[in-house]
């Protein structure tokens, strides 16, 4: 017997509107850390480890995205 399993919605697992979030929410981060001056200033690096590592989820999706694209073999689906 085999049941039917329902798709998720494609809104659900488009990877692109957390990107952006979290990028967005890392950087007004940033912002506030480095004009508060001296109070906040051992945040600074966790700050920029936060876009960094924004920067590299974007980067490899980016790549999957166009491997899926161009239909490499190892490329995700549903890019």
């Amino acid at each position: 017997m085999t049941q039917n399993v329902p798709r998720i919605p494609p809104r659900l697992t488009d990877p692109r509107p957390v990107l952006a979030v979290g990028s967005t929410l890392w950087l007004i981060a940033t912002i506030v850390v480095w004009t508060s001056g001296d109070r906040w200033e051992s945040a600074r690096p966790v700050c920029l480890m936060g876009m960094a590592v924004g920067l590299l989820g974007y980067t490899i999706f980016a790549i999957q995205r166009r491997g899926a694209r161009r239909g490499d073999k190892g490329a995700q689906t549903g890019l």
